[in-house]
């Protein structure tokens, strides 16, 4: 069975600041070894619940985050910017499943340590079909449009709730609870990777009954901006309607071409924020 990893950062168990978890900050070096330990550990629960390969996106940052001689399981390592499926490239119909490690909130959740909706300085929230997303929901088009379940997803409380908002049956591994964006109280590191070992070798097991996520086609991404340029430069993009001063939308009956659409505002509208 092949198994498809996406790992951010900011959803490892201690991490609750930006300097934590980007280069070239000098705590940097120290989390990241953290992310990696938990990566491993949804490697190894994976191989135990059945996994025979692992294909491993970094999907944080510059996307060059882990080390890829110390990857377990003989992963593949997937890394470097400018893919053109971001967080969810180099998945197709041949995986069993998907992983998503160290995930964190959305922009517009009440609480979750880090949280944003792929830029901070310029998406407010994101709502799928009417339902409030972050990343994992976002990115669950593409596992639909390829037809493989998402059955795991770490990182914080608030990140776990919204995975299920969209992938009812996902399996969470909580390795921390968010006190505010910026505060949370997390596990131990050992008890965090003994906690996504366990629930990623579950979430193996039970791989053949897993759904789809569960999402109604066509299906419509609203976007709601920080400011009205950014809104108006979305337009540019064929297919994206404004719907008022900070908020657009846009529809496709294929998920993978929808998610596509969105990654393109995203890139889009940072060069205004950048």
């Amino acid at each position: 069975m092949k198994v498809f990893l996406s790992s951010d950062m900011e959803g490892t168990a201690g991490v609750v600041d930006w300097s934590q978890c980007l280069a070239p900050q000098p705590e940097y070096q120290y989390y990241r070894g953290l992310l990696q330990d938990e990566v491993n550990a949804a490697i190894d629960g994976a191989m135990a619940g059945g996994a025979t390969e692992v294909l491993v996106n970094d999907s944080h940052s510059t996307m060059q985050n882990l080390r890829p001689d110390a990857l377990h399981g003989r992963a593949r390592y997937l890394s470097g910017r400018h893919k053109p499926m971001y967080m969810m490239q180099g998945l197709d119909p041949s995986f069993d499943a998907v992983f998503f490690v160290s995930y964190h909130g959305s922009m517009a959740s009440e609480a979750s340590t880090l949280s944003h909706t792929y830029n901070p300085r310029a998406i407010a929230r994101v709502r799928l079909n009417g339902i409030e997303v972050g990343e994992s929901g976002i990115n669950m088009l593409v596992a639909l449009g390829h037809g493989v379940p998402v059955v795991l997803v770490t990182g914080d409380d608030t990140t776990a709730e919204e995975a299920a908002r969209i992938s009812p049956a996902i399996v969470p591994a909580v390795v921390k609870h968010s006190v505010s964006r910026f505060a949370a109280e997390s596990l131990h590191p050992e008890e965090a990777k003994a906690l996504i070992e366990d629930a990623a070798r579950r979430a193996m097991e039970g791989v053949g009954s897993a759904a789809l996520p569960q999402i109604t086609l066509p299906a419509t991404l609203e976007v709601l901006f920080l400011t009205g340029d950014m809104a108006e430069m979305a337009t540019w993009i064929n297919g994206v309607q404004r719907v008022d001063a900070r908020t657009v939308t846009m529809s496709d009956d294929d998920p993978i071409r929808l998610f596509r659409t969105f990654i393109t505002t995203v890139l889009l509208t940072r060069a205004i924020v950048e």
